[in-house]
């Protein structure tokens, strides 16, 4: 044990001395008790029991979230109680090593995925599981975890020889005083970019529709008047919403010269990173509505293109959509990069007619309106969603004057730039939020957050009281072991009166 130096676990005291007054040990060394919880099958969300904490119920911000708590029936003891820390021993490896400090009065039951430890007298419970959740979060519980099939574990071993840093007890407190402190601010904020996100899909959603579909602008019933007279097996066309007056509802493979599918050739056709034709997978069409051949780039000799994919060649101008998902509704049209390109079996083109713009038609594939009218069609196949070809043939288009579908397209290229420019703020802050947040738990456990105080004990002698109690315990068990199995003397045995007299003087 050492009160200086470099330490191994991920960096808690990143390449240099510990600070004055602090001292270092493992888990096992500072005698945290470890328990396990229990598995149970027999779930329950109507209250029934006791709450019974998973690994879902450890945010990824270290904190016990029980709003979606399930509940067993169990007449154990094994429970965690306020103050105590809860670990997360097993789940995916990204996430295995969550940490949360118990701030919830009631006892509660908790998983066999989960590992609860109380920390002896000295070591402030927060302290330490702000310490191993930050372990967790700079990658250390990735180092020593157990692989298995979909998920990994930290054994009690390895968690009881994880080593943390820990100054006096008074300053720990001020330690987790300060970080709680400054965890409220980096939290608003976080919460406040969290909305921003989840307000940024439905706005989004809601804007591509009222445009779109002319929301806002006198309906016209007559706009449906073309359409009802067609049929389709999928598709109720007479339950379309009306349009404005002069636009009207027009099929699919009316207004466009080409509607196809592509398809994949073998793997030992397809070049990745250089080539002669550029093949377009679903990964290479963003949620911005553009393609983007920078994600793993992938090609096709023309001999291939021109002949077992001729089917699938497509032309910059075209509008491609995917018809496998989920996510379903992802649509760009094909950039000016390339002469020709070519698709795989995931994704449909649409060649615009001459009543129709194809950056009109993008847009008109992009509308959740449209997209929920094709995902209503879909079949689901071992997890995924699957639209047919015949499908998009008979998929309903909205069809304004030409002069309006280029003052629409100007319009939404522009508010919808604005909308990317927004979102891409909100990351930006997100990132930020992580960085501070890093910073300050960085600070917490390197000695910078709060000065030092002079007066505090020394760590190293709250450690060696610690070790003493711990050799102090360990003598006490041994010795009670020893009394429990020290040899018993026989009894002697009890002679009747008869036997008495038999035996020799």
């Amino acid at each position: 044990m050492t009160d200086s130096g470099t330490v191994t676990s991920a960096g808690a005291v990143p390449g240099g001395a510990l600070p004055q007054g602090w001292a270092r040990a493992t888990l096992g060394e500072l005698g945290v008790e470890v328990q396990p919880g229990f598995a149970s099958g027999k779930h329950n969300r109507d209250g029934e029991g006791v709450v019974h904490l998973r690994p879902m119920n450890i945010t990824r911000n270290g904190s016990i979230d029980t709003s979606d708590a399930r509940f067993v029936m169990d007449d154990t003891d094994r429970r965690v109680e306020y103050g105590d820390v809860l670990f997360n021993n097993t789940n995916s490896p990204a996430l295995v090593g969550k940490t949360a400090w118990v701030d919830v009065v009631d006892p509660l039951a908790y998983s066999n995925h989960m590992t609860r430890l109380r920390p002896p007298n000295g070591l402030d419970g927060k302290f330490l599981a702000r310490q191993l959740h930050h372990l967790w979060a700079v990658g250390y519980f990735q180092t020593v975890l157990n692989n298995h099939v979909n998920q990994a574990s930290v054994s009690r071993k390895a968690l009881l020889e994880t080593s943390i840093v820990f100054p006096s007890l008074a300053e720990q407190r001020r330690v987790v005083a300060k970080l709680d402190e400054q965890l409220v601010q980096v939290e608003a904020g976080e919460s406040a970019v969290a909305s921003a996100f989840a307000l940024q899909k439905p706005l989004r959603a809601s804007f591509l529709n009222r445009v779109v579909l002319g929301c806002g602008k006198d309906a016209d019933p007559g706009s449906l008047d073309g359409i009802r007279c067609r049929t389709s097996k999928k598709i109720p066309y007479g339950n379309l919403t009306p349009l404005p007056t002069g636009w009207t509802w027009r099929v699919a493979s009316d207004v466009c010269s080409l509607i196809t599918s592509g398809s994949t050739p073998q793997a030992s056709l397809m070049y990745n990173g250089s080539g002669e034709i550029p093949f377009l997978k679903v990964y290479n069409i963003n949620k911005r509505g553009e393609v983007d051949f920078t994600i793993r780039p992938t090609f096709i000799d023309r001999e291939t293109h021109e002949g077992k994919l001729k089917k699938s060649r497509v032309l910059p101008g075209d509008v491609l959509t995917n018809i496998v998902g989920p996510p379903l509704g992802k649509s760009a049209v094909v950039p000016q990069g390339y002469a020709e390109w070519n698709i795989n079996q995931a994704i449909t083109v649409f060649r615009a007619g001459p009543e129709i713009l194809p950056e009109w038609l993008r847009f008109v594939l992009l509308c959740p309106y449209v997209i929920d009218l094709l995902a209503g069609t879909a079949r689901a196949t071992a997890g995924q969603f699957n639209i047919a070809l015949s499908t998009c043939r008979e998929l309903p288009i909205p069809v304004p004057p030409l002069s309006i579908q280029r003052e629409l397209c100007e319009y939404l290229n522009k508010m919808l730039a604005g909308f990317d420019d927004l979102f891409q703020g909100a990351e930006e802050m997100a990132k930020q939020s992580s960085q501070l947040r890093a910073a300050l738990f960085q600070a917490a456990f390197t000695g910078t957050l709060v000065p030092q105080d002079a007066a505090d004990e020394p760590a190293s002698e709250l450690l060696a009281r610690i070790r003493a109690q711990r050799e102090a315990a360990v003598m006490e068990k041994k010795s009670t072991a020893r009394k429990r199995t020290a040899p018993r003397l026989p009894r002697p045995r009890k002679l009747n009166a008869s036997a008495q007299e038999e035996l020799p003087l």
